[in-house]
């Protein structure tokens, strides 16, 4: 697809720290096509607690008028922040006060957005939602684009923030929507029921960094822990990660070293790994160190949760783990079936300990041959051009 004009909103900021699906959608389509990606405006709760974070601090000086709403990320991509700020709802009851407050921020929000589209010249646009269930709930009337697109890459339902609104509203978003793309057979199945234009288009990973060839140094903080390390990297959160499942399994290995990298929850800082003299928390790295870190591993883990937020996940880390060759142990999960020749599936401790032994006698040149092309497989470019056959497909 080609010479198209593209808006996203997105539910994330692009000046988000960590990794984004949108930011890198939006930098894919920007190759061949013209693209506005739309930051969510600050509320007026966040503008009035004047706490400036990385993710805000642009917003925040646009609001002051110290920076210009709209600049020009490269030559046919552009990024727009709102010169104001919209209501906050979230906490209002769900029904007709939130959706009359819903309203006037999407008017707010589009009517300006449209204003910015036009001056740049955009006509006959594809309006790509990025899970952005209230910001972007009114902008197909908005907008009135070419073609609505709602990307659900995530079940945001059960979080606290979303659960009082989104359970009503994002059913009626996927409905009015011209086409659903997801990221995972599973949340394209409960799309499908409201609207039969939905798709799994999978999931482009940014592998750039995770060259298998690469001299990485064994960083510091792991230099002391002896392998074998069997390691996740990653947030450690006890809403996504099986802590107990993780706990039995390093209890039944007090030969190997477990290793968790990365910011851990109130649950995870409290609970009993913690007592093991074989499991090792590093705290949170940089982004960048993360394929340095990950290469010291001999074999990574995906101890997943199974709960209504997990159960559609698509773990981009699995793909990072297999970019740079190494054994893959991940929970069982319907969207994980597509890795099943790349990475052993467990479905309880027991079968986790087994896995660790095989993934450490059976690494063979040939084996991490294989996963490094299956995870290359995972681009960007390719998620991207499926995106685009659902839409081609849909406009013809």
């Amino acid at each position: 697809m080609e010479n198209r004009d593209f808006i996203i909103t997105g539910l994330q900021s692009w000046d988000i720290p960590i990794g984004s699906n949108a930011i890198d959608i939006a930098k894919e389509i920007a190759i061949n096509n013209r693209v506005l990606y739309v930051n969510g405006p600050l509320d007026m709760m966040t503008m009035y607690r004047n706490k400036t974070t990385g993710e805000t601090g642009r917003r925040m000086d646009v609001l002051k008028k110290k920076k210009r709403p709209l600049r020009k990320i490269s030559k046919n991509l552009w990024v727009l922040d709102f010169p104001f700020y919209v209501w906050s709802i979230n906490g209002l009851p769900d029904g007709f006060l939130f959706d009359f407050f819903n309203k006037l921020n999407n008017k707010k929000i589009f009517r300006y957005t449209k204003k910015v589209a036009d001056k740049l010249g955009f006509t006959n646009t594809i309006h790509f939602i990025d899970n952005d269930i209230y910001r972007s709930f009114y902008a197909k009337q908005l907008l009135d684009p070419a073609l609505s697109v709602y990307y659900r890459r995530d079940n945001v339902q059960p979080y606290a923030y979303w659960k009082k609104h989104a359970v009503r509203l994002e059913p009626k978003l996927i409905s009015k929507s011209d086409l659903v793309v997801c990221n995972s057979p599973q949340l394209a199945a409960y799309a499908k029921k409201i609207n039969t234009e939905s798709f799994d288009v999978g999931q482009g990973v940014d592998l750039s960094a995770y060259n298998p060839e690469t001299l990485f140094p064994v960083p510091e903080a792991l230099q002391s822990i002896p392998a074998p390390r069997i390691g996740y990297i990653g947030d450690i959160n006890s809403m996504r990660l099986d802590a107990d499942l993780v706990y039995d399994l390093a209890k039944s290995k007090p030969e190997y070293s477990f290793v968790m990298i990365g910011n851990e929850d109130k649950v995870f800082a409290a609970h009993a790994l913690h007592q093991l003299k074989n499991v090792h928390f590093t705290g949170s790295i940089p982004k960048s160190k993360v394929p340095e870190y990950m290469n010291a591993l001999d074999v990574c883990l995906n101890p997943q949760l199974i709960n209504e937020i997990t159960i559609g996940n698509y773990p981009r880390k699995v793909d990072e783990y297999l970019a740079l060759g190494k054994p893959v142990i991940a929970t069982t999960t319907l969207t994980m079936e597509l890795f099943r020749e790349q990475v052993y599936l467990c479905s309880n401790v027991e079968e986790y300990k087994t896995a660790v032994e095989k993934a450490l006698n059976e690494n063979t040149d040939e084996k991490k041959r294989q996963r490094v092309f299956f995870a290359r497989s995972h681009s960007w470019k390719n998620n991207v051009q499926e995106i685009y056959n659902q839409i081609e497909k849909h406009l013809k």
